[in-house]
């Protein structure tokens, strides 16, 4: 990870204190706000799909799942499989902060440059939100800072630091090395999240960039394309496999069938909601201005000089990061999502790495080039050897990085809190505990996967069935009315409904009666035939009001 000098032995330690001690810190922040069990929505699906190895909604998140399932093995003394994946996701973030430390070190030639830009990113609201409960995002987070960081490394070793004369290349096809190990993360990283995809044509531009004798070197070409398509391929299998020869509790769509498989894994449930790339384009400017504040602070309006200065600077990585910033916000423009703001966390990373570079280019120009530079690596070499005056620029430069998040630290906190969010686990265990026996429940997506995670996962109510719009396509069980009319002359029917017109629709032809108070009163038992004029309890008039997935993820 760290330069093996014998005479840097100092910086290997201290950069790896400065690396584990922020990642320590972030996963610390992502525990204080953790969601302490159930969710609902995408959440409470990845806390009952992971545990049990099924199959996810589109893309599939197969490496999500992978992982996700060995936590729940190796984080069972913890508590229940819930609690273990929301803790997965805490780990993840902590492990992107804390490589991020040493991503900025390399960068930047200083620690604790490097440090505060861990920190920064571990208190970016959407990383620590992402950190504070189940969400494949947190896995994006850390293979995007791991694959950034390998970029880096095979560039020094390809070509030396471009910021430190004194450092000499490694031999040609050692540093390459890097280069496939890459790739293989990349892999790794498109069968949890597509947006790993975007990276295709930057990553593309940097090898290019920093060694143009590569188009010259087809095995080298054939090695990386084959460590990126072989692992992605292989997480890829735990589709088909889970859903056909080994089949789990839970299958998303059918993917072991070839029709199936390329509906989950291109998302084409999702494509109709990619809107006109041409259109629209002040919302859309004005969304990223509001989206970088919200993340950034006062430091968002530097974030465009921080990339200038990094292209001059270190022009391969503004080739890489910049490229893959502009087409990712590009995408996230076009594609409204409910909650599109965790699709910036690859831009969000890039803007602190580049307010780094631009901090230590700061304290460079302000104090020269030193003769004999300590490190081998970054702009250490143009701060040249510690002395007070220095030592207090850099220290200066990072507290002005680091102080916005800071003083934010409450607000952020609050806005990212889960750790008092019990709603999930108190409707789920309140409607199985009232249900009748052998009930059919008609739900929708936010409220099925919590339902399932009580059946699947926690064993309860196997007694009952649970129909979802999804598993009545699948199913082919007709319109909602049909399948009430299968089931209400022999088994209890309940139906969940998120949409007051639902709610309307059924009244004209059943009797609809809340379950109970409270929570509860979103979940309507089906008596066959209209209801009489006054016979209905008047909260079966009013529509769900029991807890929303508002505060939950929409679709990834």
């Amino acid at each position: 990870m760290i330069a093996t000098n014998p005479g840097d032995r100092p910086s290997i330690a201290a950069a790896w204190i400065g690396a584990i001690g922020v990642g320590l810190v972030a996963f610390g922040l992502c525990l204080w706000r953790l969601m302490p069990g159930l969710g609902f929505w995408d959440t409470a699906e990845f806390q009952m799909v992971l545990p049990v190895m099924g199959t996810a909604h589109p893309t599939g998140y197969p490496t999500y799942v992978l992982l996700g399932w060995l936590a729940s093995v190796v984080l069972a003394p913890i508590g229940e499989p819930a609690l273990r994946v929301n803790v997965l996701s805490a780990i993840l973030v902590g492990f992107g902060a804390g490589l991020t430390v040493d991503l900025a070190r390399r960068l930047t030639g200083s620690l604790v440059l490097g440090v505060v830009t861990g920190l920064g990113i571990a208190l970016t609201p959407i990383v620590w939100a992402i950190g504070t409960h189940a969400d494949p995002h947190a896995l994006h987070f850390a293979l995007l800072v791991l694959i950034l960081w390998l970029l880096v490394r095979w560039e020094h070793a390809r070509r030396g630091d471009p910021l430190d004369p004194h450092a000499e290349p490694d031999d040609r096809r050692h540093a390459d090395r890097w280069l496939v190990a890459a790739a293989v993360v990349t892999g790794i990283s498109t069968g949890n999240h597509s947006l790993t995809l975007l990276l295709g044509p930057p990553i593309i531009l940097y090898v290019f960039a920093v060694a143009p004798d590569t188009r010259h070197r087809p095995r080298l070409i054939a090695a990386c394309l084959a460590a990126a398509a072989i692992p992605a391929v292989l997480v890829r299998l735990e589709l088909p496999l889970r859903a056909g020869w080994f089949r789990a509790p839970f299958v998303y769509a059918d993917p072991s069938t070839w029709s199936g498989f390329w509906y989950v894994t291109l998302g084409q449930q999702f494509h109709g909601w990619v809107t006109d790339p041409f259109g629209d384009w002040p919302r859309r400017i004005d969304d990223l201005t509001r989206i970088a504040g919200d993340q950034l602070g006062p430091l968002a309006p530097l974030v465009l000089i921080a990339f200038v200065v990094t292209a001059v600077r270190l022009p391969r990585y503004a080739l890489l990061t910049g490229t893959t910033a502009l087409i990712t916000c590009f995408f996230n423009s076009i594609y409204p999502d409910g909650a599109i703001d965790r699709y910036y966390i690859g831009p969000a990373l890039i803007a602190w790495t580049w307010l780094a570079v631009l901090a230590a280019t700061i304290v460079q120009a302000a104090f020269g080039v030193a003769a004999a530079p300590r490190t081998r690596r970054g702009l250490a070499g143009r701060l040249g050897s510690f002395d007070l005056t220095r030592g207090v620029a850099i220290l200066a430069a990072a507290v002005i990085l680091i102080v916005p998040s800071l003083v934010d630290i409450p607000q952020r906190s609050r806005s990212v809190d889960r750790s008092q969010d019990h709603a999930g686990e108190q409707w789920m265990d309140d409607v199985m505990t009232t249900l009748e026996p052998d009930a059919v429940v008609i739900s929708w997506w936010s409220y099925s996967t919590p339902l399932w995670y009580g059946q699947i996962v926690a064993g309860r109510r196997p007694d009952i069935e649970i129909i979802d719009d999804r598993n009545r396509l699948d199913r082919n069980l007709g319109e909602l009315d049909q399948v009430i009319d299968m089931f209400i002359a022999t088994r209890p029917v309940y139906v969940i409904r998120n949409d007051p017109n639902d709610l309307t629709q059924l009244r004209l032809r059943y009797t609809l009666s809340p379950l109970g108070p409270g929570a509860v009163s979103n979940v309507y038992r089906v008596y066959a035939g209209p209801a009489s004029a006054g016979t209905v309890p008047a909260s079966a008039h009013t529509g769900p009001s029991g807890p929303t997935a508002a505060a939950d993820e929409a679709r990834p």
